[in-house]
């Protein structure tokens, strides 16, 4: 038997359990619950010596677990499943049988009893969760001890594992053996254990029985289904309401009634001429009765996801082309739509290409600046038909047509016979260079 009397912890200025006092019987599963932070770690760990307690104290048998005469035989505990990851589970089992002076047969045993015998020389590193879980179990029953501490059995077990580690339980409790199990699943716990004792924020809520910790901590009511008729219900629900029932209406048509027992119910509706079609009695469960017991006692509570700046509107169909740039469907813009091609200013130089007077001007007066062929504005059209297209080329353009020769001036009159003037040559055309080529293209 595990007593707690007085059992006080704290941690610097924060308290984890404050004067807790319970007993855990022989020969029964006592489950142990309470939400996370509550305590339950700590009061297991004090139970085993692991953590002194700031005040009061915790006996097994009578004496603390300390001072236990070979205490790994006479206490097996599971309260942190990890081992090393480079021993197999053999060989883990195998260095707790030789501290504790348990034969070495006594490993081999115990891994058939939870399942792992076939894997008993691989590496702890490669087990599953559940795996170290048996594993975990095993090492607590290796000493074949009479009190027993599990602290989350069941974690990470598959439906298999979790209704073999349910009917060990009870069957440990069975054979007169003390069982102390620290659990969140109310399911499971509403399946294997006898009594309950359920603390909060490290205070002592309840010490009952499952059965007495429901009734408790939760109204049963009966639901009461009649045929569909608006009439027939409301006239029982007046009847039960007349009797002192407490009638609440269902969404599916049916009657939850408080207060009044099956068989007052069942009269009350014979009295009025009232067919049933239901009358079924509501027990909560283990879990609607630790949620109505530890509600003021959370730490921990969550909070709605608003998910803030995640989730965007989704667009407007014409607003994803607004802001592509296009106009909303069904619109047309103000001028229509721009020509086709590029309509980015052109660079300096590129234009229109240059008409023939602007050619020969160029080229009749090589002294001057040479002119920008190209620097007509780009988008205004040139008067006249449209130019040509032509063909890019880096070849030097044709040389321009020769000016027609000045009218011969009038002979003069009779003199004596002068030289000939010399013959008018026709301008050539001025040497151009690489800059002067590229514009003149």
């Amino acid at each position: 038997m595990i007593e707690a009397t007085g059992l006080t912890k704290r941690y610097g200025a924060k308290t984890a359990v404050y004067n807790l006092s319970f007993q855990v019987r022989s020969g029964a599963v006592t489950g142990f619950l309470g939400p996370n932070g509550s305590g339950k770690s700590t009061t297991m760990r004090m139970i085993l010596g692991l953590d002194d307690p700031s005040a009061g104290r915790v006996t097994i048998g009578g004496q603390p677990y300390r001072q236990l005469t070979n205490a790994p035989r006479r206490v097996g505990a599971l309260l942190d499943a990890k081992v090393h990851g480079g021993r197999s589970a053999r060989q883990h089992l195998l260095c707790l049988a030789q501290l504790s002076g348990i034969p070495a047969r006594r490993v081999d045993e115990v891994l058939g009893v939870v399942g792992l015998q076939d894997v008993a020389s691989r590496r702890s590193k490669g087990f599953s969760l559940g795996m170290g879980q048996r594993l975990g179990i095993a090492g607590a029953l290796l000493g074949d001890p009479e009190v027993l501490l599990f602290d989350e059995p069941v974690n990470g077990l598959d439906p298999e594992g979790i209704l073999w580690v349910r009917n060990l339980m009870r069957k440990l409790a069975a054979e007169g053996r003390t069982v102390f199990v620290s659990s969140h699943l109310m399911s499971e716990m509403a399946l294997t254990a006898d009594h309950l004792i359920v603390i909060g924020r490290g205070q002592l809520l309840a010490d009952m029985s499952v059965k007495d910790f429901i009734a408790r901590n939760s109204t049963a009511h009966a639901t009461v289904r009649t045929p569909d008729d608006a009439g027939m219900r409301e006239k029982l629900s007046k009847a039960l309401s007349e009797a002192g029932g407490l009638v609440q209406p269902e969404q599916d048509g049916a009657l939850r009634v408080t207060g009044l027992e099956l068989p007052r119910i069942s009269d009350l509706a014979h009295e009025i001429d009232v067919r049933l079609w239901e009358l079924s009695p509501h027990q909560a469960s283990l879990e609607e009765a630790y949620m109505r017991m530890t509600s003021g006692a959370v730490d921990y509570r969550s909070t709605e996801d608003l998910r803030q700046g995640l989730q965007q509107p989704a667009p407007h169909p014409q607003q994803g082309y607004q802001q592509a740039g296009y106009p909303p469907q069904g619109q047309y813009p103000q001028g229509g739509y721009p020509p086709a091609g590029y309509q980015q200013q052109a660079p300096a130089g590129w234009g229109h290409p240059p008409t023939q007077q602007a050619q020969q001007q160029l080229y009749t007066q090589p002294s001057a600046q040479p002119a920008q062929p190209y620097a007509q504005p780009y988008g205004q059209q040139p008067a006249g038909p449209p130019p040509q297209p032509y063909a890019a080329t880096t070849a030097v353009p044709a040389q321009p047509p020769v000016a027609p020769a000045a009218p011969a001036a009038p002979a003069p009159p009779a003199a004596p016979a002068a030289p000939a003037a010399p013959p008018v040559v026709p301008p050539t055309a001025p040497s151009l260079n690489k800059s002067d080529s590229e514009d003149a293209r």
